[in-house]
């Protein structure tokens, strides 16, 4: 079609979301789907945002707001920073936007060129590269180092480094593999990038809250303090605060691209909707004692997913650290063939007969860079959860 740009061959559309809404349509037609794809909390908002929210749409607080934040917003962002991971930002270092989604790809549209790299460990969040690609940028993956747990060693950071490298795009805690990065191992990276002063750092760390101990989390800019002006810091209210649907996303870095980045919105988005913006600040100032109740039940659910898949013929279920996915490796499996006489040569194919066959829904590990494996969303009752793996259980036992 000559209307559509070429670069819009460099994309494809975000293999979870399609994945999530092909299980949302055949659920919708009848079907007893067991989604184990869809990377959102199952519980509520918490009452007391859903109020602000409530109470600022009734005093008439409905109508645009600065582009990239209010104030107050901007004001609570910075306190939570810098009471919980230490970092001191003012506002004019803080940007916020639809999403974290929406904040990362500001900060692509504002700083790359044509040829220049961006450092994207595997396995990486689906959205990723296609936002490098789709702002002109190259993205280069680096394998996870063997027997680290998904995640890259320094030796290897220097060695993926070139004179195009701009950006490191790393996510801790991990969607998909639920890695989580340790202190030192943070430093240990961020010793490399200070022989490396032309590549700058974003952190995803939207999953920040969601780490199982003995596990901690720690940002990296807090490890790497020296580095702080090199960083941008990404979070959002959707994985903490059960927000998804609200889109509020934000992120802390250097000014001047953070004003870069408001100029950008200014003529895409605008600002996000003032209702979430106001939501946002109740949860980034509310109560949090209603989150050690879901991280209980999300460790639950992790021990027993991991217990009932791990033990499935020709599956290897390593436990995750943070965030609430399982990423399980089916490399046992590779080579089989269904009842119906479909071979399994893919992750695909598995993920294709778990779905067709079983009805069970997940997401192919191709898309995330480290095959074959795929990803499970343990953020679902625990009555799905072990229906599904009951149901993996048989579709590979099903295998010849």
């Amino acid at each position: 079609m000559d209307l559509l740009a070429a670069r819009l061959e460099r994309i494809k559309h975000s293999p979870s979301l399609t994945a999530l809404w092909r299980a949302k349509a055949l659920a919708a037609s009848g079907a007893d789907v067991c989604n184990l794809t869809a990377g959102e909390p199952e519980f509520p908002t918490p009452r007391h945002i859903v109020d602000a929210a409530y109470s600022a749409a009734l005093a008439g607080d409905t109508k645009y707001t600065a582009v990239d934040g209010t104030a107050e917003l901007k004001r609570a962002i910075c306190e939570k920073f810098r009471r919980e991971n230490d970092l001191q930002y003012t506002p004019e270092q803080i940007s916020v936007g639809a999403g974290a989604k929406q904040v990362i790809y500001n900060a692509m549209a504002c700083t790359l060129e044509r040829g220049d790299e961006v450092l994207i460990p595997a396995p990486y969040w689906v959205s990723y590269p296609d936002m490098v690609r789709l702002n002109g940028g190259t993205p280069v993956f680096v394998e996870p180092a063997p027997g680290h747990g998904f995640k890259i060693v320094p030796q290897q950071l220097r060695d993926a480094i070139t004179p195009r490298t701009k950006w490191l795009l790393l996510n801790s805690p991990n969607n998909p593999s639920g890695a989580v990065y340790a202190a030192d191992e943070l430093r240990a990276l961020g010793e490399v990038l200070m022989d490396a002063p032309h590549v700058h750092v974003i952190t995803d760390e939207v999953y920040e809250y969601l780490v199982y101990e003995p596990h901690a989390f720690t940002s990296f800019a807090q490890a790497n303090p020296e580095l702080i002006h090199r960083t941008v810091s990404v979070n959002s209210a959707s994985k903490a605060f059960a927000m998804t649907g609200w889109r509020l996303g934000y992120a802390g870095g250097p000014a001047a691209l953070v004003k870069a980045m408001e100029k950008v919105q200014s003529q895409t988005t605008g600002n996000p909707a003032s209702v979430s913006q106001a939501a946002a600040v109740a949860a980034l100032k509310g109560p949090r004692s209603f989150f050690d109740t879901w991280l209980s039940e999300y460790r639950q659910r992790r021990d027993l997913i991991v217990s009932m898949l791990d033990s499935c013929h020709g599956l290897r279920c390593p436990s995750p650290e943070g965030a609430f996915f399982v990423y399980v490796s089916c490399h046992g499996l590779m080579g089989k063939q269904t009842p119906q006489g479909r071979r399994i040569d893919t992750d695909t194919d598995l993920v294709e007969h778990l779905l067709e066959d079983h009805l069970v829904a997940t997401v192919q590990g191709s898309a995330y860079g480290v095959s074959p494996a795929f990803r499970v969303s343990f953020a679902a009752s625990q009555a799905v959860i072990e229906t599904a793996c009951d149901r993996i259980a048989h579709a590979c036992a099903s295998l010849a």
